[in-house]
């Protein structure tokens, strides 16, 4: 168990990491492999989905945990 209180400052600083380590890698393929345009689109949205759900799990994991 956790002695510290729940605070919402970290969940967010938290998620939004997860999300910017999930966009900084769908960035780095595309600036990698240089695809087509399509394929580009493609690896943007899936970054940007990644993302979303990222931060879902990262947010229900640390809600989950420190409310116990």
């Amino acid at each position: 168990m956790s002695d510290r209180e729940f605070s919402l400052g970290r969940l967010a600083f938290r998620a939004l990491g997860a999300a910017v380590a999930v966009l900084a890698l769908a960035t780095g393929l595309i600036a990698v492999l240089q695809p087509s345009a399509g394929i580009a689109l493609f690896i943007a949205l899936a970054g940007v989905v990644g993302a979303i759900a990222a931060m879902g799990v990262v947010s229900t994991r640390m809600t989950r945990r420190d409310l116990r």
